[in-house]
């Protein structure tokens, strides 16, 4: 089972995740590989939006081939190359986890492996059995 760990002596979070998560009892993990904006055809997506929409659309994509959902994440790391796409980045995110709240890093980078790949997003996930 996964439970949301909000101690009351940490600040609420600032966004939509949680500080940590804790996954307790017989079940599966995933480890999800870095995922950006390239789509199945091999096409990279225009624009950061687009790049971030096909990222999460690829990783809901390797929850749903094991049978999870986001409510399965319990990890997120989200890279981005410029600190100013953070406000294009809200909705985007919102759009596809929901009410998830996993624990979650966000991270500037000055690149990322390839120089027109604007966003990269890597998560853990766990199901109970």
């Amino acid at each position: 089972m996964n439970r949301v760990v909000a101690p009351s002596s940490v600040a609420a979070p600032v966004g939509p995740y949680s500080h940590g998560i804790v996954s307790s009892g017989a079940g599966t993990w995933l480890h999800i590989a870095g995922q950006v904006g390239v789509d199945a055809s091999g096409t990279l997506r225009a624009g950061f939006e687009a790049q971030a929409r096909q990222a999460w659309e690829n990783l809901v994509a390797v929850l749903s081939a094991v049978g999870m959902d986001v409510s399965h994440l319990v990890k997120v790391t989200t890279y981005l190359v410029a600190a100013g796409d953070l406000a294009k980045l809200g909705p985007v995110r919102a759009g596809f986890l929901g009410s998830a709240r996993p624990a979650s890093t966000l991270v500037v980078v000055a690149a990322l492996a390839r120089p027109d790949w604007l966003f990269e997003v890597d998560a853990v996930a766990f199901r109970p059995a």
